[in-house]
């Protein structure tokens, strides 16, 4: 345990460059990885003889409802893990236990709840989604064979939070990578050689979940974790639950509005452009993990950092560790979101052989991704009072970009603009988001260092 004791505590006495990199880097690496679970599908999908492009958009019509399965594990994992960190800087370990047991029963929970309810109303929740009626057979192949595997998903990436915040990012990363190995040796194997199309992709990602999951669990039930699983610590406690819905809530946003998000735009794009359109959308989507992921990555890599030193009280290297951050996620995000505006064919090559998706995606991808190149600010913020436990200001930010601005916006500029209008709703609400995002923090991040005190309580006032 003495070994282990020193790899959490390292948080708050490494060189920050350093302790930053190797955070960083294999959560970079760990969402990258995760991100191929759906794109690699979508990869294969889109280039099966005579029917790819179809099929393509009708398992883009599912993102959504794999987004809301992601967005309720990282409300129990996202959630409960910053605050497990706190604990570890405290080094209050058996509270630490306490709330990483009772997130695990949440993931519980919601996995029954989540498979129940979409299997039960999968086909009509597909259509008020995007689907037509030339695609709702591949959405509906794809979506009841991954739902049976929604507890594996949970866990992989809800439990995986805990690994990475307990200084462990390299264990977290390998959790990531074992699943998705299994994902790209499977697909071509399901999809072509046992020819079961789509259901084929689903079945491989549903096996690969189910490793990681395993894995995942294995470790944290181990000697080998600082924090243990244990079932007895799985007894729900309101003060706990309490904690980690106000903290889970903001991540919970950020990703279930994307499933709002794909909603208001996949059902605008069928009625005023038609199946190529929400094609675009299923392409961009998969370019948005893409260029997305490596920033949630650092930030979640960085997160478990400033969680720490925050519950120690050392207010210089919290503010050091952000600064460094928001350098790094700038530089990333400037040049993955550059090649979407400058060089789309890069990206929309990947996804599909029909030349005139092709055409249409490299029309309409730069102007979606605009507003991109700024987001990094956004992401940074939004991260950093996370790590703080600031609940009510990270739930505002979550709210704004996609809530207020966003959905209203892809409804409204349609309107006046044809279809296109629906593609430049994104950046119009990227920029608005960012500016205000940026001058909230930019007010209050003083004002949170200073109320700061010595054991790094949380501030529910903020």
């Amino acid at each position: 345990m003495q070994k282990h004791l020193k790899q959490d505590e390292r948080l708050g006495s490494a060189p920050i460059g350093r302790l930053m990199l190797s955070m960083a880097l294999p959560a970079v690496a760990a969402q990258l990885i995760n991100v191929l679970y759906n794109i690699v599908d979508r990869i294969y999908i889109g280039h099966i003889a005579d029917y790819g492009d179809v099929a393509l958009t009708g398992v883009g019509v599912t993102f959504p409802i794999i987004m809301l399965i992601s967005a309720f594990s990282a409300f129990a994992g996202m959630g409960g893990a910053p605050l497990a960190s706190i604990e570890l800087g405290r080094k209050n370990y058996k509270k630490a236990e306490k709330i990483m047991g009772n997130s695990a029963s949440l993931i519980v929970l919601f996995s029954i709840v989540l498979t129940i309810s979409f299997l039960a109303c999968k086909t009509p929740v597909l259509y008020v989604f995007g689907a037509s009626d030339a695609t709702i057979v591949y959405a509906e192949s794809y979506i009841e064979i991954y739902l049976t595997g929604t507890i594996f998903v949970q866990c992989a990436l809800g439990l995986n939070t805990f690994i990475s915040g307990q200084g462990e990012a390299k264990t977290a990363m390998l959790s990531v990578l074992i699943g998705a190995i299994i994902n790209i040796c499977l697909d071509p194997l399901f999809i072509f050689g046992f020819r079961l199309g789509v259901r084929g992709a689903a079945i491989a990602t549903v096996i690969s979940q189910a490793v990681s999951a395993a894995w995942v669990v294995r470790f944290l039930a181990s000697e080998k974790s600082v924090i243990r699983l244990k079932i007895s610590a799985m007894r729900p406690e309101a003060g706990i639950l309490k904690h980690t819905a106000a903290l889970g809530i903001s991540p919970f946003i950020m990703q279930s509005t994307e499933s709002l998000v794909s909603i208001t735009l996949n059902s605008g794009l069928q009625k005023y452009g038609g199946d190529m359109y929400v094609g675009t959308m299923a392409i961009m989507t998969s370019v948005m993990q893409f260029i997305v992921v490596p920033i949630q990555g650092i930030t979640q890599g960085v997160q478990p950092i400033i969680s720490y030193n925050y519950g120690a009280g050392n207010k210089e290297r919290v503010k050091g560790v952000f600064y460094r951050m928001l350098a790094v996620t700038f530089a990333a995000m400037f040049i993955l979101g550059g090649v979407a505006v400058i060089k789309p064919e890069i990206y929309a090559g990947i996804f599909t052989d029909n030349q005139a998706l092709s055409e249409l995606t490299c029309q309409v991808m730069p102007v979606y991704f605009l507003g991109m190149t700024i987001f990094w600010i956004q992401s940074s913020c939004q991260s950093t009072f996370v790590a703080l436990g600031q609940a009510k200001v990270s739930v505002f930010i979550a709210l704004l970009r996609k809530i207020i601005l966003l959905i209203p916006l892809a409804v409204i500029f349609p309107r006046f603009m044809g279809v296109m209008g629906i593609y430049r709703a994104e950046p119009v609400a990227d920029i608005i988001s960012v500016s205000v995002t940026g001058i909230l923090f930019t007010i209050t991040f003083k004002k949170i260092l200073q109320g700061m005190d010595k054991s790094g309580m949380i501030m529910e006032n903020n």
